[in-house]
């Protein structure tokens, strides 16, 4: 007979194991040699070579500060032969990024506009000109492009709640089913075998993302819930529980410092389970994304901000010790970045700050579900506990509307050149998200 509900978290985990082979290889780098149009760049003169020459030393000098800020992983890079094969390119991209601050010290907020044209069959095949814009993270150097408005991410009129009484009698994280349906926690992780906080409740994920993988539910009874719905109560609760599970985790195992919080919220973000939730990471080695972060000097987290705040483009406000702005150069649609300084690791989060972030993700959500969105990824990334200067990093972006044909928006630019194109500009999102985190 089995479980209720079992079968069904099972067969989610069976469906990632068989689809692993195509979704789940490493992405590939961009192409090197070529300019945004794709053509083969001309050879650089002799006069050229003499600069990147220069530019290679500033570079080289770059480079031993990003050792020294790394010093507490130095062993990443030497696991094993293949993953040291693997990652010495990436540790080479940051070493070549772009200058990303002026002889003052200010970060840049670099941008390049690109001009193309062609032959318009929409207006009896007329000369057409369009422009797009590259721009660069001032953090980290990864590059964005930003369209023109084509609606790339379509309203949708699908039927969420149908949907949502239609796959509820099997969720395993459902009130009826997830005491049986879901595992436990080791005792020393938690005594209980989970971690509870108000309705939140985590649990061990039966998938292991990490060395320690963690899920966690808003609520048993909430199998739906649309981010207008969203409280800051119910954010901050399931939060709570996944901060809880870092703390005991890094106390339990000694080698697992690198802690993130993550979510895939509706089917097009990844899920696989409709029932909305959150997911907890706990590894000895970091993503690449929070490898990136950590080699980022401290200095440059509070120019950015500082920049963003006298500019006022895309910065949206404070809600006490978490800065909320949206992001310059992209990595999805519609994201919103925030930045929690004197914490470099969630399990440092005290309830005060819990309750702030819960309170700001959840208003971050309301302005996805004023903008017509119900998907969305997060992440939260942590460094190495205590890391000086380093702040906890959020990014939050909105994901395409769930319908019959739903167009995906990961295309081979973001998932095989590590580059989003974007057609909501970053400034026209703060008109819309900054009432949202007014304090006024």
């Amino acid at each position: 007979m089995g479980v209720p509900g079992l079968n069904t978290y099972i067969g989610s985990v069976r469906r990632f194991e068989a689809d692993g082979a195509e979704c789940g290889r490493s992405d590939s780098e961009g192409e090197v040699g070529t300019d945004v149009s794709g053509r083969e760049k001309d050879r650089p003169s002799n006069r050229c070579r003499s600069s990147q020459r220069e530019r290679r030393e500033q570079r080289e000098s770059h480079t031993d500060h990003t050792a020294a800020k790394l010093e507490g992983v130095p062993n990443l890079l030497l696991v094993s032969s293949s993953v040291g094969r693997n990652l010495s390119p990436l540790r080479s991209e940051i070493a070549s990024q772009p200058r990303m601050t002026n002889d003052a010290g200010d970060v840049e907020l670099r941008r390049e506009l690109v001009s193309t044209e062609f032959l318009d069959p929409r207006r009896d095949f007329t000369p057409t000109a369009l422009s797009l814009e590259v721009r660069w993270d001032p953090l980290t150097g990864q590059t964005s492009r930003i369209l023109p408005p084509s609606s790339l991410l379509r309203r949708s009129e699908f039927d969420l709640a149908a949907l949502a009484e239609e796959t509820q009698h099997a969720c395993p994280f459902c009130s009826e089913r997830i005491e049986q349906a879901t595992p436990k926690l080791l005792s020393s992780v938690a005594e209980d075998g989970r971690i509870r906080r108000g309705e939140a409740v985590l649990f061990p994920n039966l998938l292991p993302y990490s060395k320690h993988s963690s899920v966690s539910v808003y609520s048993p009874r909430l199998h739906f819930l649309p981010l207008e719905a969203m409280t800051g109560a119910l954010v901050a609760d399931n939060l709570g529980t996944q901060v809880e599970f870092v703390r005991a985790v890094v106390e339990h195992d000694h080698e697992a410092h690198w802690a993130s919080v993550n979510a895939n919220h509706m089917l097009p973000s990844g899920s696989s389970l409709f029932h909305p939730h959150l997911q907890g990471s706990v590894n000895p080695y970091p993503t690449t994304a929070q490898r990136l972060l950590a080699a980022v000097p401290a200095e440059r987290f509070t120019q950015y901000v500082d920049a963003e705040k006298r500019q006022g483009h895309r910065y949206l406000g404070s809600t006490g010790r978490v800065e909320w702005l949206t992001s310059f150069a992209p990595l999805g649609p519609a994201e919103l970045r925030a930045f929690v300084f004197g914490i470099a690791s969630p399990g440092e989060l005290d309830d005060d700050l819990i309750q702030e972030l819960g309170d700001g993700i959840s208003q971050a959500l309301h302005v996805y579900a004023e903008l017509d969105f119900q998907s969305f990824n997060l992440a939260v990334y942590g460094a190495l506990p205590r890391t000086r200067g380093y702040p906890l990093n959020l990014r939050l972006i909105c994901r395409s509307n769930l319908e019959p044909l739903y167009r995906s928006d990961a295309t081979w630019l973001e998932r095989l050149h590590w580059e989003a194109a974007i057609d909501i500009s970053p400034e026209e999102l703060a008109e819309r998200a900054r009432p949202f985190f007014s304090t006024g």
